[in-house]
């Protein structure tokens, strides 16, 4: 091989090295006029033990799934990281949606937590619940990915809140009204609502108040004053979320007394900023 040759060899030799390697990029240069993508946080549960949990969030169940977190169940919790944050985890599923967002899978970090979820028998259907040391384990978890990603209260999401007419985890026992004491996620304020509902005892609202309630605070819902399968649905979520004592999906005065009282946060927390 000739000189010449040699030199033309290891030219070739690296630009190849240089176009697998990538462009050479200075990070040295930043701006505060930027934010996390992230803007939800998704709360599910598995309907599974831990073990299988594990099989199915890391592919080795022959399911298409995946999570960032998987809260155990075991005596001690263990929190296992298994989607980067920085990456998009098919959680939410494609039809999920909140306000004006749809598809949050690529907006969202999702939570699987570790329950059995539920089972009906003769005395109807009844839910699994989540051990207390389970909840101490998430509470610090949901806190750090609020303040990190700084996700607003009225963004910590069910799987049920945002996929309303195909799920319904993280079900009737998940302790929303706990979150909503840490200032995680908002509640209704509860004395309104008692006033309220002695009124809507008396005069109900039509559906279409019931759909333009549930719009306003997040839920994608029908607006055609119709009491369709498609909208007992999303009352379902939120009575779940808000009323678990009685889950129907049928419009009645406790609903609507929640549903028009105010949504406060109940305590200041590390994670509120000024949105």
């Amino acid at each position: 091989m000739t000189h010449a040759r040699i030199i033309t060899g290891l030219f070739a030799l690296g630009l190849l090295t240089a176009c697998a390697s990538g462009p050479r990029i200075d990070r040295s240069l930043s701006t505060p006029d930027q934010r996390s993508r992230v803007k939800y946080l998704v709360l599910h549960y598995t309907v599974t033990d831990t073990p299988h949990s594990i099989q199915i969030f890391t592919g080795k169940a022959g399911v298409e799934a995946s999570i960032h977190y998987l809260v155990s169940d075991d005596p001690q919790p263990v929190i296992y990281g298994i989607v980067d944050e920085s990456r998009a985890a098919y959680h939410a599923g494609a039809d999920s949606g909140w306000k004006n967002d749809r598809g949050l899978n690529y907006t969202s970090i999702g939570i699987e937590i570790v329950n059995a979820g539920w089972a009906d028998g003769p005395d109807g259907r009844t839910w699994a619940s989540f051990p207390e040391q389970q909840i101490d384990a998430l509470i610090p978890l949901v806190k750090d990915i609020m303040s990190r990603h700084h996700i607003a209260p009225e963004n910590v999401l069910g799987h049920s809140d945002e996929a309303p007419q195909r799920k319904q985890d993280p079900g009737a026992r998940f302790p929303w009204r706990r979150l909503a004491a840490e200032g995680l996620v908002p509640w209704p304020d509860e004395k309104v609502a008692a006033i309220r509902r002695v009124q809507y005892e008396t005069a109900l609202p039509d559906v279409a108040w019931f759909q333009r309630k549930l719009a306003d605070i997040g839920y994608v819902v029908p607006q055609d004053g119709e009491l369709s399968e498609a909208t007992r649905n999303v009352l379902t979520a939120f009575q779940t979320r808000y009323r678990p004592s009685k889950i129907d999906g049928q419009p009645d005065a406790e609903t609507a007394a929640l549903l028009d009282s105010p949504m406060r946060v109940l305590k200041k927390d590390v994670h509120e900023h000024a949105w």
